[in-house]
């Protein structure tokens, strides 16, 4: 009986290891089993964003800013003596132009001031004298009264005695208004020469820069438009420049004509009267 149980203790260790082990391989089984399962079912994480740049955007288009090869500085550049000097010849033209324009309003503009001065209180003085002592010693108006009275002071007991008196004073009075006419018409000639040549000087230069392009195509044998494009550029520019020139000489020419008509028209209006009140002995 011993000896049964001493054989028999070993044996039912060794089920009770097997059933062990059995136990045990099916749990890792499945446990490894399921692990990439659960990998595979699992949301892969996502992928982190690239940082974007701050200073260079993703959809900016860079712009290369190109030179003008044909512009007025080519021209300046690239041109020679003749449309340097050309081009030197306008820009005084209207230089000189746009000087006398604004000097002529001065003037005009002053004038009409003394003028207004004239029929605020000339008038209501108690004589010639007293009242062209009351205008500006620079005033149009002042010399045309003060013509006036010199012509009638000196009359009488002079070699201008044979000519009466109405006759003398007229004179007078009337070479100090084409006086004062001259004055205002300084200047207008420059500005009438400019409108009538400056397209002529542009023309000259349009000319100037097509011959230069027929040269370029001469020389090189072919008519390709980098050859063509700067003196045609040229003749272009300068034919735009003269037009520029002209068109404000011409009118500004017509305006400070229109205006000093009718300046001139109260110039000779107030000779006329102070001629009345000489002759009358309103001194």
């Amino acid at each position: 009986m011993s000896l049964i149980r001493l054989v028999r203790a070993p044996f039912v260790a060794a089920l009770f290891a097997l059933a062990s082990v059995a136990t045990t391989l099916p749990t890792a089984a499945l446990a490894q089993a399921s692990a990439p399962a659960a990998e595979a079912s699992a949301p892969a994480p996502a992928a982190a964003p690239a940082p974007v740049a701050v200073d260079a955007p993703v959809n900016a288009v860079s712009k290369e800013s190109v030179a003008n090869p044909y512009g007025l500085e080519a021209l300046w550049r690239d041109g020679d003596i003749i449309s340097r000097s050309t081009l030197i010849i306008m820009v005084i033209m209207s230089m000189g132009s746009w000087y006398i324009i604004f000097t002529k309003l001065f003037e005009q503009s002053k004038l009409m001031k003394s003028a207004n001065q004239v029929g605020a209180g000339f008038w209501s003085a108690g004589s010639i004298k007293k009242g062209a002592d009351a205008l500006d010693e620079r005033s149009a108006f002042r010399f045309i009264a003060e013509s006036g009275l010199k012509a009638s002071e000196h009359h009488e007991g002079t070699l201008v005695d044979s000519i009466d008196k109405h006759t003398w004073i007229g004179m007078s009075m009337q070479r100090a208004v084409e006086n004062i006419n001259s004055r205002l018409q300084d200047g207008l000639a420059f500005l009438a020469t400019v409108g009538s040549t400056a397209p002529f000087v542009g023309l000259f230069g349009t000319v100037w820069g097509i011959l230069h392009a027929l040269t370029s195509i001469g020389t090189s044998g072919q008519a390709s438009i980098d050859k063509v494009a700067g003196p045609v550029g040229e003749a272009l520019i300068m034919t735009a420049i003269g037009l520029a020139v002209a068109v404000p000489a011409v009118m500004g020419y017509n305006w400070l004509i229109r205006r000093n008509k009718s300046v001139m028209e109260r110039v000779r209006a107030f000779s006329g009267d102070v001629h009345n009140v000489l002759l009358a002995g309103k001194r």
